[in-house]
């Protein structure tokens, strides 16, 4: 049967109205469990780990290089970004720190579109990864030449693209937005009366769509971690912990967005926990902001929302296998060698720097 995706509006009562109608829709992007990586990071001794770390914070004044990493790599790489007067932040904060920071070097530790989207910002720097291999499922699931064809077939629409897709999609969008922006970038948008094709994640694309009633066709791709949080194990742990918050990132299934307390970016969600009088708070994304979640609010207790893939052979289990393998073994052998250098074809990042620009000046 093919799939359909819906555009049209929504009526005064939430429900949609009679101008809803149906499209077409490609197959479904969202990836298979045998497409998805385990990654089981080595075991290193505490005496390991403190030459590593000083190893890396050498390395880095020797490379005339910054650190930037996103809140969901390991707590190690995250405490030395921040003690080397590196970035620790969403993906959207990162693209502004490396464009901004003086370093003729960033190292970049998080997954693969992040370092790219440096370079497209940094043209005249050399970005480095811990690793070339820690791939986006987000951005795997929205193949350039596939999506091309898609927004060819649909020219009347302004394309908008999530931040977690190649530098080849986003040189095809008219705007690039992450979630702590997206909802009111497409907002905007729609307040103009235009119509937006979206990609890649739907379960975020949807909920932009219920909260502000754009036209909005969908491409349906999904994050790995965010889609195995399920409404009725977050309902059940619920049960155990009455008054416990839920923070909840909107590329999870909608489901799980209605119970939240908050529904926002990494950043938003680090915000909430600081700001909302819960005690303890129940956390639907991926488990490494847990580390910046203890230090930004001390005292307060964080539990990991239950996933659908708990157990032995669960790929992602609510830590992203890619964002794990940025490890400090890796990271410091980048440095020692220059390898895994993020190259990207200059005029596909000129084409692709229209649209991150919009988003960094959108108000």
């Amino acid at each position: 049967m093919q799939r359909l995706a819906w555009v049209g509006r929504t009526g005064p009562t939430g429900g949609f109205d009679d101008e809803v109608y149906y499209l077409p829709m490609l197959r479904d992007y969202s990836l298979q469990p045998a497409e998805v990586p385990v990654h089981t990071p080595a075991f290193l001794s505490d005496a390991r780990r403190n030459a590593l770390k000083a190893d890396i914070k050498r390395l880095l004044e020797e490379r005339d290089a910054v650190l930037v990493a996103h809140y969901y790599v390991d707590g190690d790489i995250q405490d030395l970004a921040d003690e080397t007067g590196g970035c620790v932040a969403d993906s959207l904060e990162m693209a502004r720190f490396g464009r901004d920071h003086p370093a003729t070097t960033l190292i970049v530790s998080g997954v693969r579109f992040m370092g790219e989207t440096a370079k497209i910002l940094s043209p005249e720097k050399r970005v480095f990864m811990p690793t070339l291999e820690a791939e986006c499922s987000l951005d795997l699931g929205c193949p350039p030449d596939e999506f091309k064809a898609f927004c060819e077939a649909n020219p009347d629409r302004t394309v908008v693209v999530y931040a977690n897709t190649s530098v080849a999609v986003k040189a095809l969008s008219d705007w690039v937005v992450t979630s702590s922006v997206g909802l009111k970038i497409v907002e905007h948008l729609a307040a103009k009366g235009e119509k937006i094709l979206w990609a890649p994640d739907k379960h975020l694309g949807n909920f932009i769509r219920t909260k502000t009633g754009a036209d909005m066709l969908l491409w349906s791709g999904a994050c790995v971690v965010h889609e195995e949080f399920k409404f009725k194990a977050l309902e059940d742990i619920k049960q155990v912990y009455p008054d416990a918050g839920v923070l909840v990132h909107p590329e999870s299934p909608a489901a799980v967005i209605d119970i939240a307390d908050r529904v926002g970016s990494t950043s938003q969600i680090i915000q909430a926990a600081r700001e909302l009088p819960h005690d303890t708070f129940i956390v639907a994304t991926d488990r490494g902001i847990f580390h910046k979640l203890r230090k930004s609010a001390p005292g307060k207790r964080f539990i990991e929302a239950p996933t659908a893939g708990d157990g032995a052979m669960c790929r992602s289990c609510a830590h992203c296998p890619w964002m794990a393998m940025n490890e400090l073994e890796a990271l410091a052998a980048t440095l020692e060698s220059s390898d895994n250098e993020i190259h990207v074809d200059p005029a596909v990042g000129a084409r692709a720097m229209k649209p991150l620009q919009r988003m960094l000046e959108f108000p």
